[in-house]
């Protein structure tokens, strides 16, 4: 076999040996990229937005306008007031629709407003934690919670707090008052879970 014949037939099997590389690595990319395709990817959920109500504060933002940027409470009857536009209903909205609201408004007198609503104090969801507590007093209802969430707030039973007696009382919206018993020293243990209410605005924990 003369060397030019050896030669093309070396360059035969390199070329073969290359071609049988390329094959399986698009396979392997395609066996990946399908792997990755079949992945399920994580979902995010967001909690449900806060609904503004009367008396809580606000904080409104109009980029580079400080006459029309102000923090103010929302009143009894749900409004609050800015210049040029005047009244304007926040409570029952979210953070963003309000700001949605307020951009519209601000648009008859501004150039593409850009506006920001922020939340800063929650007072129109609050409840009560009263009696023999370390820390009684109002506090925001800004998430869920409950009954035994309530007294860890409050610090937590006092010196000689009657703990079996403890109740939750709510006034329903005809004036009516009902009484939710908890027996703070069952619960601890893991009994009468359903005495663990979940709290509502204007709900007052007492504790004898």
């Amino acid at each position: 076999m003369t060397l030019i014949a050896i030669g093309r037939r070396c360059a035969r099997t390199a070329g073969l040996l290359l071609l049988a590389a390329g094959c399986a690595l698009a396979a392997g990319n395609g066996n990946h990229k399908k792997k990755h395709k079949d992945t399920p990817r994580p979902s995010a959920s967001a909690p449900p937005a806060y609904t503004i109500g009367p008396n809580d504060v606000l904080s409104i933002d109009v980029w580079h306008e400080k006459d029309l940027s102000a923090t103010l409470p929302v009143r009894p009857d749900g409004y609050i007031s800015l210049p040029l536009i005047g009244q304007v209903r926040a409570s029952g909205y979210t953070p963003l629709q309000l700001q949605q609201a307020l951009t519209r408004r601000l648009r008859a007198y501004i150039d593409q407003p850009r506006v920001t609503v922020v939340v800063t104090k929650v007072l129109s969801r609050l409840f009560n934690v009263l009696g023999r507590v370390i820390k009684p007093g109002a506090y925001p209802l800004d998430q869920p919670t409950t009954v035994l969430d309530a007294l860890a707030q409050a610090g937590g039973p006092a010196e000689f707090a009657n703990t079996k007696k403890i109740y939750v009382l709510r006034y329903k919206p005809n004036g009516s008052r009902w009484i939710y018993p908890f027996n703070y020293n069952q619960v601890i243990k893991g009994h009468l879970p359903w005495e663990n209410i979940q709290l509502k605005p204007g709900d007052t924990v007492v504790v004898p």
